[in-house]
């Protein structure tokens, strides 16, 4: 069974109405979810603990995404870069 994977993480942004993060160094790391559900449920919380806060934004990373098993890496990839 393949795992979904969800990231939740967020941060001060530079301007809210775009997505550049402040200080990439100090993101809040939420945490690694099994399913989209409770990755939701913490995002959530967070974006509600923040919610005064215009400048503070949390994001859901879908990590299952990233990479897909069954394609073969391309050649940047193999070499590291």
């Amino acid at each position: 069974m393949t795992q979904r994977l969800h990231l939740v993480f967020g941060g001060e942004l530079v301007d809210p109405q775009k997505n550049v993060f402040r200080d990439v160094a100090d993101l809040h790391i939420v945490g690694m979810y099994p399913d989209y559900k409770s990755a939701y449920a913490a995002w959530k919380s967070e974006a509600q603990r923040t919610v005064d806060d215009a400048h503070m934004r949390y994001f859901i990373a879908h990590i299952h995404r990233l990479r897909d098993e069954e394609t073969p890496a391309s050649p940047t990839e193999e070499l590291g870069i």
